[in-house]
């Protein structure tokens, strides 16, 4: 994915290293089996990675791991999914109604590296990944 690598090379992570919380995202999207990836680039908007499994029928994906680049020298991430493929038992994402494509979704928003929470979001995207087959 051209674009995918083009954004990864040109962002220079600041401080808050959201630049290194997306790359570990995206690797471990990349080890997950019967998955690909669609990425859509938006500048100044945002660059949105979509993982599909290869036993979805009904959606067109099965997570939403956004880069908010409206000031790309601070970047963000809003990690979204399903509202029924994954749990969140430490209560970390928001619920939002209609939020993913027209369907109930809980995103998560992250500001700053944190490796548990990067470990916390890694968990919620095998579990969606598990239960997307349809």
């Amino acid at each position: 994915m051209k674009a995918l690598d083009a954004l990864l090379n040109d962002w220079k992570d600041n401080d808050n290293q959201t630049r290194k919380a997306f790359s570990e995202l995206v690797d471990h999207l990349k080890s997950l089996a019967d998955t690909t990836l669609e990425f859509v680039s938006r500048p100044g908007v945002s660059y949105s990675l979509r993982p599909r499994h290869a036993a979805q029928a009904k959606r067109p994906l099965f997570a939403m791991v956004d880069v908010i680049d409206d000031d790309p020298d601070d970047r963000w991430l809003s990690v979204c999914f399903y509202g029924e493929l994954v749990t969140d038992p430490q209560e970390a994402g928001d619920l939002v109604p209609e939020g993913l494509l027209g369907e109930d979704g809980y995103c998560f928003d992250m500001y700053e590296y944190d490796e548990q929470e990067v470990a916390y979001l890694k968990d919620r995207l095998t579990e969606a990944h598990s239960n997307a087959p349809e």
